[in-house]
């Protein structure tokens, strides 16, 4: 294979293309009379593959955030590019077919629902893609046993105690095959070992190539991530 052409003399070698990147987001919310201003101004890229920690105090900025990044909510004004798409003006139709395609949520309070199985929380998302119901539990199992619930797939939550729903909310997050796993204080609920295991799992999730970006307040649980982007004031702060 013949030797890549050196970079020509004064250009800067092409950085990897951002999976997520927001260009002067800005978000404002009205209350009554008041303007809130959420978000003042954000941009930062996120490359694939890596992982993310967004910090802050109450306020900060920092929720506001991931809802745009989850295609929850819309930037005021500002771009959004999400794998190349700008979707920072789709509506909502659009925005519920880029979050299926493209990002998987991990809550901190699970969000599975109390009447359906591990099994059929898992398969949601694939319900929603028009999976055939074979391919779906097919799915389902394979995701169970990915998380070591294998045997619980015909349990409710009532039944699992809170780290293994939290796998159970790993699992659907990832039945669609993501290319960004979404986070919210995704150990927020848990005690501090049980925290450490789903750590460990979203680690090996970042290992095997997924863009992993969490929200959390907690200094250990952020050191997870190979970048910390603290907010404050609806501004990025610093990154580290």
């Amino acid at each position: 294979m013949p030797p890549s052409p050196a970079t020509p003399p004064g250009t800067a070698p092409a950085a990897t293309a951002a999976i997520v990147r927001l260009e002067d987001v800005r978000k404002t919310y009205r209350m009554g009379s008041e303007e809130v201003h959420a978000l003042a101004g954000v941009s930062v890229a996120f490359e694939p593959g890596s992982f993310w920690a967004i910090m802050g105090p109450s306020g900060s900025g920092k929720s506001t955030m991931l809802n745009l990044l989850g295609c929850l909510d819309r930037p005021t004004s500002g771009r959004y590019i999400l794998a190349g798409e700008d979707v920072s003006r789709m509506d909502d139709d659009a925005l519920s077919g880029i979050r299926l395609t493209y990002l998987g949520f991990v809550f901190q309070s699970f969000n599975l629902i109390a009447q359906l199985t591990v099994r059929e929380n898992i398969e949601l998302p694939l319900f929603y893609l028009g999976w055939e119901p074979h391919d779906s539990a097919r799915r389902a199992a394979e995701l169970a046993h990915r998380v070591e619930l294998g045997a619980r797939l015909g349990h409710r939550p009532a039944e699992l105690s809170g780290g293994q729903q939290q796998r159970v909310a790993i699992a659907r997050a990832l039945a669609n095959d993501p290319q960004v796993i979404l986070a919210d204080e995704p150990t927020g609920n848990l005690d501090s070992a049980t925290g450490k295991t789903i750590m460990e799992l979203l680690r090996d999730l970042n290992r095997q190539g997924k863009t992993i970006i969490i929200v959390t307040h907690e200094p250990e649980i952020a050191s997870w991530a190979d970048h910390r982007l603290h907010m404050k004031d609806g501004l990025v702060d610093r990154i580290d």
